[in-house]
């Protein structure tokens, strides 16, 4: 596993250890203390391919799943590495790279890719698409994973959040302050706990049914916004408290460096339905079991007893305040 300690990452690793597989994790050991004692590391940067080469020695593995390429050279790092020494290449791609909107709001694997407004899913598209000519052209074992919005308990997944994650969301909220919703908070979207994603990503380790293919890893449950942040905001006995601003007006007065563009043109402001048949068809039983307002529950209790977490962001806060601010002399001023 290249990275493997990581949001989604994470929970594989620890799901593999348990499950009695031998796991081997390259990246850069900043938090082995939180691995399985059973897995083996090798701290190295992954870049580095004289180093990684030097520490793999003659080894062959069943998978290599790459958890942090996100641009093709990266990927043609991969190939030069593992091609002939693995029975499976297993790539994280992104749900990003769905065309949005789409004609549908139930997403397939045969969707559309394309997002004028994301460079990342861009680079996303690009590396599956140079993984399927090294497929088609000399059989490299490639699967393809296309996750949506997956998150850890380290971080309540939000729709709209600074530098430093949601923490400065869940502050406003403890504060009696109102949290900005995009549009009117009414479109769809889906949340998978990284737990779940985990075994639908392990149900297709060695499945000769993966290998060319194409997969979607998510929960059923689809949730407006209103209801994702009223779980949130019941989850910490507050009341809730909405404001909803346009996603053109957001981006436009968005802080210098921040990239909401394509984090809600290109994504989130969607409703988006995803059809998990095809996982289900290669994993038989896979379902995911952790509701939001659950997994909600779990990343707050974990972010209580873990202070590290609780990142402050003054200028996001200062930014939703005088957003809020604005609109409401510009409502009074009308």
């Amino acid at each position: 596993m290249i990275g493997g300690t990581g949001t989604i990452s994470s929970a594989i690793t620890r799901q593999l250890a348990q499950g009695g597989h031998e796991v081997w994790l390259i990246n850069r050991g900043n938090r082995k203390d939180e691995l399985p004692q059973e897995v083996k590391l090798i701290i190295a940067d992954i870049n580095d391919e004289a180093e990684v080469l030097r520490q793999l020695g003659d080894e062959r593995f069943d998978a290599v799943c790459e958890f942090i390429g996100f641009v093709p050279s990266q990927v043609e790092r991969d190939h030069r590495l593992f091609a002939g020494r693995t029975n499976q290449y297993v790539y994280i791609s992104s749900a990003s790279a769905y065309n949005k909107p789409c004609r549908s709001h139930i997403i397939n694997e045969g969707t559309t890719l394309a997002n004028p407004y994301w460079q990342y899913s861009r680079d996303k598209i690009a590396c599956e698409d140079l993984l399927m000519k090294y497929y088609r052209e000399e059989g490299f074992p490639v699967t393809i994973i296309r996750p949506s919005h997956t998150y850890s308990e380290r971080s309540v997944p939000v729709g709209i959040h600074g530098r430093n994650g949601s923490w400065p969301v869940i502050k406003r909220m403890m504060e009696g302050k109102p949290v900005i919703i995009h549009g009117d908070g009414t479109s769809l979207w889906t949340m998978t706990f990284n737990e779940d994603f985990a075994k639908g990503f392990i149900g297709l380790l060695g499945n000769p049914h993966a290998i060319g293919e194409v997969f979607q890893i998510m929960s059923d449950e689809s949730l407006t916004w209103n209801q994702i942040y009223k779980s949130i905001a019941d989850a910490l006995g507050v009341p809730f408290k909405p404001y909803y601003v346009s996603s053109d007006f957001i981006i436009a007065t968005q802080p210098e460096g921040y990239d909401m563009l394509g984090n809600l043109i290109g994504d989130k402001a969607n409703t988006v339905v995803f059809d998990c048949s095809k996982l289900k068809r290669a994993v038989p039983g896979f379902q995911a079991v952790v509701r939001y307002e659950e997994g909600v529950r779990k990343c707050l209790k974990y972010m209580d007893s873990h202070p590290e977490t609780q990142k402050e962001d003054p200028e996001f806060d200062q930014w939703c305040d005088r957003l809020i601010e604005t609109l409401e002399n510009a409502k009074n001023n009308f």
